[in-house]
């Protein structure tokens, strides 16, 4: 395994690089986007709550893949064509914050009414109060849910070798075709994925022991 990593570290290296790239940008933006329509689900517009709904359920039924490679192959076809690696993380994107927006949305109905109520009779509006009273306690309530979700996500990064998206999983099928050394190869490909995501799960049971 050893030779295989330092034959062809540079290989590595830029596949270990897109996938944390991938991982950080696709975090990032399906927390913010499921937290959104986590909010949302709990309004009682039933037009704004029923769009919410309908997203979640959208994208949290569709596989990965397939909504990877409706970016990669359909999209380009009507409007222009992107890389792999933005299919892959747009993609992973909508499909991470399906299920990170139904995390949070139990974390905020879980939280007493009467606090909504109080701070409302108190004089906050009610995105003051969701965003210093209500999403402070259900993001605290939901983390290891969350962690778990963020862990999944950094691995279902590897739908990028389906598209030519340059990440650990398509280097290492790459050089497995090339070298025929497969064991070597997919050991080292696991070893770096490992690298990725315990440090981030062993934060995540950290962050929740510190915060309860």
């Amino acid at each position: 395994m050893i030779h295989v990593l330092v034959n062809n570290w540079q290989v590595f290296l830029s596949g270990f690089f897109n996938t944390v790239l991938c991982s950080i940008l696709a975090l990032f933006f399906s927390l913010v986007i499921g937290s959104g329509f986590a909010i949302m689900e709990t309004f009682q517009n039933k037009f704004l709550s029923g769009f919410a709904r309908a997203y979640i359920e959208l994208f949290r039924n569709i596989p990965l893949l397939v909504i990877t490679m409706f970016f990669y192959v359909v999209f380009p076809q009507y409007f222009f064509t992107i890389s792999g690696f933005a299919a892959g993380t747009i993609g992973l994107t909508l499909y991470t914050s399906s299920f990170i927006a139904e995390t949070v949305r139990a974390g905020i109905q879980s939280i007493d009414i009467g606090q909504m109520e109080g701070a409302r009779s108190n004089g906050l509006t009610y995105w003051q109060a969701m965003k210093n009273i209500i999403l402070p306690q259900a993001f605290v309530l939901v983390i290891p849910p969350l962690g778990n979700q963020f862990v999944n996500l950094i691995k279902n990064s590897s739908v990028l070798a389906f598209v030519a998206g340059f990440d650990l999983m398509y280097q290492g099928d790459s050089l497995a075709s090339q070298t025929f050394d497969t064991i070597n190869t997919y050991l080292v490909v696991g070893v770096l994925y490992l690298i990725i995501t315990l440090p981030l799960s062993y934060y995540m049971k950290h962050l929740e022991n510190k915060l309860s």
